[in-house]
């Protein structure tokens, strides 16, 4: 049985929560709230963005009744709940008990699954990693020592089309094919890459849990993610990563090999590690014959416009801040457009995002859901009200826009200063050059 603990003391637990880092791993929860300048902040872990359609309507109702009457998407396809009133957390989290959301109290903060998110839908892809999902998250809230792991570590679910596995997860697994063909899957932690079995793939996913927790309580540094050990080197082809493979971690602190061993996986060590695919998420619009994939304006949807995606077999929330809705037509697309979902690829606030800005961040230096601006579809594009840029995409400088809040007012723009009455043209014209 795999055994791991805590890199740095505990403090007092919150509500049955796993221990607080000395560090201060304040991530919040759907137990833990945050108090934002809004209300309270409620953040809902939702492995690989599942949800019923039971579950779609507790949260619409609990946006409208509870908080400000909206849900934001995040970047790892979770939702947030925003301005909750003093004193709902009890009746918030019951909800989300009834409705299957919260089936750990120790580890719901820990539930950080992406997988990608159209996997069986849509007949590309290796393995239908929604089913691997399903299983880490049994695993994961399991397994009393897990609740050790901070609310920032995230485990990845490629199917092999490359969608989500540059995420910069800190466990991820790729599907790669039958093992007869040298496929199975590929598990990247770090530098260090091995390869096992389909079968084996949510065990060897949690077995890298556990190698990250041993070696962080051996580093003693409170690390809350891979990244942070000492001496790890980045992944090898990780979007503003290097290129090449990087050599393992220089402490040997993270023996990826013995955990596997521990766990009863047949891992087979893959030197050097290949690089992690890398393909453009779905276009918004149809997915084959019986699916839709929409984008939230800015990440958030009205209470409204998450029911509009009902009637669905699934939604499935992704990483860009959308969902796929399986069980629907194409002829559902202009109803979903009219509630002011962005249907198309070509719609203008495609590929634009916003981190919550004013009023609701007290951080934030203006309120940048308000000045954010459309343009033509091109890179990427966040709108960050202050240095922290919460929310903003992956990858390195120059493969998304940057638009950043200043003291003065008005924005840089990739660094360039740009009165606000400019952010248009700026955009636009940023959109379309690399």
């Amino acid at each position: 049985m795999l055994a791991a603990m805590s890199p740095t003391p505990p403090t007092t637990p919150n509500r049955g929560e796993p221990p607080i880092r000395d560090r201060g791993d304040a991530c919040p929860g759907a137990l833990r709230l945050h108090p934002a300048d809004d209300g309270g902040l409620a953040r809902l872990r939702l492995p690989a963005g599942l949800l019923t359609s039971h579950q779609v309507e507790v949260l619409a109702s609990a946006a409208e009744s509870l908080g400000d009457g909206r849900v934001t998407v995040t970047s790892r396809g979770n939702v947030e709940l925003r301005g909750l009133g003093e004193g709902c957390g009890a009746e918030l989290a019951d909800r989300l008990t009834e409705a299957g959301l919260l089936p750990s109290t120790t580890h719901e903060r820990v539930r950080n699954i992406v997988a990608s998110p159209t996997a069986g839908v849509d007949g590309l892809g290796h393995a239908d990693v929604q089913l691997w999902s399903r299983e880490l998250d049994e695993l994961l809230c399991a397994a009393p020592w897990t609740a050790a792991l901070s609310g920032r570590f995230l485990f990845a679910l490629d199917d092999g089309r490359g969608d989500v596995a540059r995420l910069g997860a800190d466990v991820t697994l790729i599907a790669a094919g039958s093992w007869a063909d040298g496929g199975g899957a590929l598990l990247y932690v770090g530098a260090q890459a091995f390869r096992v079995a389909d079968a084996d793939a949510p065990r060897a996913a949690l077995a890298a849990a556990d190698a990250f927790l041993r070696a962080a309580r051996t580093a003693g540094n409170g690390a809350w993610r891979v990244k942070e050990l000492p001496g790890t080197a980045g992944r090898p082809g990780t979007v503003g990563g290097p290129t090449a493979p990087a050599p393992a971690p220089a402490t040997g602190l993270l023996d990826l090999a013995a955990a596997l061993a521990r766990a009863g996986v047949d891992a087979h060590p893959v030197t050097p590690a290949p690089q992690l695919p890398h393909a453009a998420p779905p276009r918004p619009g149809a997915l084959g014959s019986d699916a839709l994939h929409v984008l939230a304006p800015l990440g958030r949807m009205t209470a409204a416009q998450l029911r509009a995606l009902l009637p669905a077999d699934e939604v499935r929330l992704t990483p860009w801040r959308g969902a796929v809705v399986v069980g629907a037509s194409r002829t559902r697309l202009p109803e979903l457009d009219a509630a002011g979902l962005i249907t198309r690829p070509d719609d203008p606030w495609a590929g634009v995002g916003a981190c919550t800005g004013r009023p609701g961040c007290a951080k934030s230096l203006a309120d940048v859901r308000a000045d954010a601006v459309p343009g033509t579809p091109g890179l990427p594009v966040h709108f960050s009200g202050c240095e922290r840029r919460c929310g903003h995409p992956p990858g390195a400088p120059g493969t998304w826009v940057d638009v950043l809040a200043t003291a003065e007012g008005a924005y840089l723009v990739n660094g360039r200063p740009t009165p606000r009455t400019s952010l248009t043209e700026a955009v636009a014209t940023a959109r379309t050059t690399r």
